[in-house]
């Protein structure tokens, strides 16, 4: 058998309705469709797996929010109690999802360590890219930079090409601005 097949029948527990070990069901109550989810079937007991108690709870968490209980705000430490519950189980789903998967990862370490030797370097390499990517990125606007900089150091030299100013350099272009003065006729 193969690796990958090896893993997809490791990995059926999850869609067999097995559960990973140590894991206990939630009670998601699981029937018709939630309110507000036209979309969801009933699903028979006994035949849920993680995935579909991990969406169950999901639903409900929003099905409580829309139901016409939170609108009309009837009881507001029910719905709030409620609400609670409803996250918390989804929460609960959620961390068993995340063991059933940190399990086959485990797993896999085990059996095919050069398989998990080979992904770390390929993440490495995907990283490496992107830093290198960035870089690029940051040098280009760096010489933009560098370029805009130039180009005003250029344009701040050229009126220098007049000479230096002396003591009297401000009176002379405060009076260079002034209109000539009206002739005295004689």
């Amino acid at each position: 058998m193969c690796g990958t097949q090896k893993m997809a029948s490791s990995m059926s527990g999850m869609f067999s309705g097995q559960q990973p070990p140590g894991a206990h069901p939630v009670g998601v109550p699981v029937g018709p469709g939630q309110p507000g989810f036209p979309g969801t079937t009933t699903r028979a007991p006994g035949n849920n797996t993680l995935v579909d108690e991990l969406e169950a709870s999901f639903e409900a968490c929003f099905a409580s929010l829309v139901s016409q209980d939170y609108v009309n705000g009837t009881d507001q430490e029910e719905i709030r109690t409620g609400v609670d519950q409803c996250i918390q189980k989804f929460l609960d789903v959620a961390r068993q999802t995340e063991c059933f998967f940190l399990q086959k990862r485990l797993q896999l370490s085990v059996q095919k360590p050069e398989q998990v030797v080979k992904e770390d370097v390929s993440e490495l390499r995907n990283e490496l890219q992107r830093k290198e990517l960035l870089v690029q990125k940051h040098l280009s606007k760096l010489h933009h930079w560098q370029q805009v900089l130039e180009d005003v150091s250029v344009q701040h030299r050229k009126p220098s090409d007049l000479p230096p100013p002396g003591p009297l350099a401000f009176l002379e272009q405060a009076s260079a601005s002034l209109p000539p003065a009206p002739l005295k006729p004689n």
